[in-house]
């Protein structure tokens, strides 16, 4: 009997980058066309798109402003398009006029603890719904311990980790590698540790690596 393959996806992302859950989306499709053909195992990795962002962040349309130049006109066109885009997935952006952008690095903290768990995948999505969908802080330690308590880890543990520095110098050192390694924006996806796949591209973009490339190569 022939062994199902194992394709492993290494995510390097961003919980506050809107373009990573519609990436992820997006490969969450093109991998339900190969049930029972192949077996994929995900890590996320940490990327922070803002680390010098202050605790209390940054209300979004003067962030947008700051970093990308963008007009409050042009951020609400932005804004739409990311609502169509996630409607189209099934992720619900309400990303409105009173979203902030907030620092990233206890988020990423735990992320990490969840890999050690196997929750990763489940607290990582829950993350990306409690700051888009949701509009909740995800900097804020005690938002942080009921998301990750919401994906059954445990509360007290996450509260103790948030109040420590559990993690911190693993996650700097995640970053420095993927930046060494030249990710300078996100999303990216690694497929099995050597072909690398920048952007949220199309469901049919992921797909056909995994069939032409990954599966080939398998079998």
């Amino acid at each position: 009997m022939t062994e199902t393959p194992v394709i492993t996806v290494d995510i390097v992302s961003d919980v506050v980058c809107p373009w990573c859950i519609i990436g992820y989306k997006k490969l969450e499709k093109a991998m339900a066309r190969f049930e029972g053909q192949a077996r994929f195992e995900l890590a996320w990795h940490a990327f922070e798109l803002n680390p010098s962002m202050p605790p209390e962040g940054q209300d979004i349309a003067e962030h947008m402003a700051q970093k990308y130049g963008a007009t409050p006109e042009q951020s609400k066109v932005n804004r739409e398009r990311l609502r169509n885009a996630g409607s189209a997935l099934d992720f619900e952006f309400n990303n409105g006029d009173k979203m902030r952008m907030v620092n990233t690095f206890d988020a990423h903290r735990l992320l990490h603890w969840a890999g050690e768990t196997g929750k990763q995948t489940a607290l990582k999505l829950a993350l990306f719904k409690a700051h888009f969908t949701d509009g909740r802080n995800v900097s804020d330690h005690e938002t942080l311990v009921d998301i990750t308590a919401s994906v059954g880890l445990d509360e007290n543990r996450a509260r103790n980790l948030l109040g420590s520095d559990m993690f911190a110098a693993e996650v700097r050192a995640v970053e420095t590698e993927w930046q060494d390694r030249f990710i300078t924006g996100v999303p990216a996806f690694i497929f099995n540790k050597k072909f690398m796949v920048p952007g949220a591209q199309e469901t049919d973009v992921f797909a056909n690596i995994i069939e032409n490339k990954l599966l080939k190569e398998a079998a």
